[in-house]
């Protein structure tokens, strides 16, 4: 048996995130990124004064991504320690630069800054997925702006609305989490060149008291990295707030994300909206008929996920002590990489059900004609007092109607006839045509259609702009 099979696997690798989201928090991008991270502040040094040669950074430039990760697997069993692991490493691809490899830095240089990247290359990289999703669903807006639908609160019937407005409401919350991971991605900043205890004491001693050079420094490295400049001041680490307000811009995609699939599962029940189903697709094990909404339940599921795992980079932040202390680096290793492939999971199942929605009109017709009647009676009592009627007396002959009517749909299964009620009501003088006049959906839809025009032109399309060629598609679902 292979030994995948015979060892536990992260579901969120194998079954729903992509190749390259699983790639960015790779080994191999990690230590490779430590490698340049060397690379750059020796080369900085270099730039500064400090004698480093030619030779020394040649050699580490031929080997930023050649990692012989069974000799670092050997050096970290005998050290316990992966960054040191990491520096004999590299210094023994390396030889002649392994004097010079970390010179000055400790092993927070290496893994915060690192950090620092992956989360910011992932936020672009989630941002260019949302992107994708809300264009999808505003054309699904836009294509549906005019069809009526029952509104709904708190889960009844209310005024109408339609369908391409309620997904305005979903497209709504994705621009803010659009926007809130530009947020983050355009504020997060690396640690730089600290030392070990955030007073750069460590390149003060190599640049002989030299505090302008040592200021440069932390510049020249954040400058390399694509930063105008690094956090004012650290610690031994950046401050783990930065991990919380990350991780939360993901939990505000997640919210939003179960908020849709939730609808969609509602809509589903009701048969007016439905996710794609597959032509072979099974729905249940032990009764063949069902069309289960497996993919906004997975969505669901993994938003729950997200949405818990902001507790860890919370809790790591309040527990730091003092300059630093361990205990986040366990959690940390675990909570931030998973909540990327967890929303980068997500997206893909969004990018997906975005993409196929199927969409009921005959049944979204039935539901509203059911309930319409008694949402015209407003009108119905205007026309009925234009014609000589009195407004009281009317409001109540149609509140026992519509009590009458009510209970009639309730209690016996039968349809609505408050329409033939009113119309046998003398006290009205309308007869069964004029009030059927009145139940015409399109009247009851307000602004709705030029809302969705609006917001998807004045909103949505500007926001989109930066994406253009850019937004990423979901990857193909494994399961």
């Amino acid at each position: 048996m292979s030994l995948v099979h015979n060892s536990y696997q992260s579901p969120l690798a194998s079954r729903y995130a992509s190749s390259e989201m699983l790639f960015l928090f790779s080994d191999q991008k990690k230590f490779s990124t430590w490698r340049r991270l060397w690379l750059i502040l020796a080369e900085s040094e270099r730039e500064l004064g400090y004698p480093i040669t030619d030779a020394q950074l040649d050699a580490m430039r031929a080997h930023l991504d050649d990692i012989d990760f069974d000799s670092a697997g050997e050096w970290e069993r005998k050290l316990r320690h992966d960054v040191m692991a990491h520096i004999h490493t590299f210094g023994e691809a390396a030889p002649g630069a392994e004097a010079i490899i970390h010179l000055g830095a400790t092993s927070c240089y290496v893994g915060d800054n690192t950090d620092i990247l992956i989360m910011r290359e992932g936020l672009e990289y989630l941002a260019r997925k949302l992107a994708g999703v809300i264009e999808k669903l505003a054309g699904f807006a836009l294509e549906y702006k005019a069809l009526p639908t029952l509104g709904f609160t708190h889960f009844q019937p209310a005024q109408l609305t339609t369908v391409g407005k309620r997904a305005t409401l979903w497209l709504y919350d994705f621009l803010t989490d659009l926007k809130e991971l530009e947020y983050r991605r355009a504020t997060l900043l690396p640690r730089g060149a600290k030392g070990t205890t955030g007073t750069q004491a460590s390149f003060l001693e190599l640049f002989d008291g030299d505090y302008e050079k040592v200021e440069r420094l932390d510049t020249l490295v954040a400058q390399k990295l694509g930063f105008e400049k690094s956090v004012p001041v650290t610690g031994q680490t950046y401050s783990r707030k930065a991990d919380y307000y990350v991780i939360s811009a993901l939990s505000g995609l997640a919210q939003s994300a179960g908020k849709f699939a939730t609808d969609l599962r509602l809509l589903s029940h009701l048969k007016e909206l439905e996710e794609p189903f597959e032509s072979k697709q099974v729905g249940s094990s032990a009764m063949p008929y069902k069309r289960n909404p497996m993919r906004c339940e997975r969505i669901c599921s993994l938003a729950r996920y997200i949405i818990t795992d902001t507790l860890n980079p919370a809790l790591t932040s309040y527990n730091q002590w003092l300059e630093r202390t361990l205990d986040d680096s366990a959690n940390r290793r675990i909570a931030i990489p998973e909540a990327f492939l967890a929303a980068d999971s997500i997206l893909n199942i969004l990018s997906s059900v975005v993409s196929g929605i199927k969409v009921y009109p005959k049944v979204i017709e039935k539901h509203i004609m059911d309930e319409l009647p008694f949402m015209a009676t407003e009108n119905i009592m205007m026309d009925a007092v234009s014609k000589g009627g009195n407004r009281q007396e009317l409001h109540e002959r149609i509140r026992v109607h519509s009590v009458a009517a009510g209970a009639r749909v309730k209690e016996e299964g039968l349809p609505n006839d408050l329409i033939e009620r009113i119309a046998s009501d003398p006290g009205f003088g309308l007869n069964e045509d004029e009030i059927r006049s009145k139940l015409n959906p399109e009247s009851y839809i307000g602004a709705a259609p030029r809302q969705v025009e609006r917001f998807i032109k004045n909103d949505v399309r500007p926001a989109l702009a930066a994406y253009r060629d850019k937004a990423v598609e979901g990857t193909e679902l494994v399961v």
